[in-house]
């Protein structure tokens, strides 16, 4: 019984830095949001500019936490839509975000079930995704904690 209990206390000592090495640093994603400022901006409910950036993208304010496709006036592309029909309750994690700008399209059609929708975005990050979701958590003041 004792080998079986080292084993697992091994086991899960040996995936502690592996588990640790999925958190995000949001400075780095602060950094790697450069690249999504062309698009993409972070303006506050007030309507400071956190992030100036472009109107291509909805803006990222407050996105970790929030429903699929959700901000007002903002034309989402029939991937996103279809992913909120698809899902009505789904919110922005860090996990969806991650698996998100590492290829929009694929995470479109597998969250939607349809293998025709395509996403508006067709940028993909190669990588820091986690420390780009660990960034926009910090600018997602409603975004659950855990």
């Amino acid at each position: 019984m004792r080998p079986a209990i080292v084993g697992a206390l091994l086991g899960a000592t040996l995936a502690m830095p592996a588990l640790a090495q999925d958190a995000g640093d949001p400075a780095v994603g602060e950094s790697e949001f450069r690249k999504c400022r062309a698009c993409h901006m972070i303006q506050d409910d007030a309507g400071t500019d956190i992030v100036r950036g472009g109107a291509t993208g909805p803006n990222l304010w407050n996105i970790i936490g929030a429903p699929i496709a959700h901000e007002e006036g903002y034309r989402y592309g029939d991937g996103l839509l279809a992913v909120r029909e698809a899902n009505p309750d789904m919110v922005w994690t860090e996990e969806e975000m991650i698996a998100y700008v590492t290829d929009p399209g694929a995470w479109v059609q597998e969250k939607s079930g349809d293998s025709s929708v395509r996403s508006k975005m067709t940028f993909r990050l190669n990588r820091n995704q986690a420390d780009l979701a660990a960034y926009l958590t910090t600018v997602s003041p409603d975004a659950p904690t855990e």
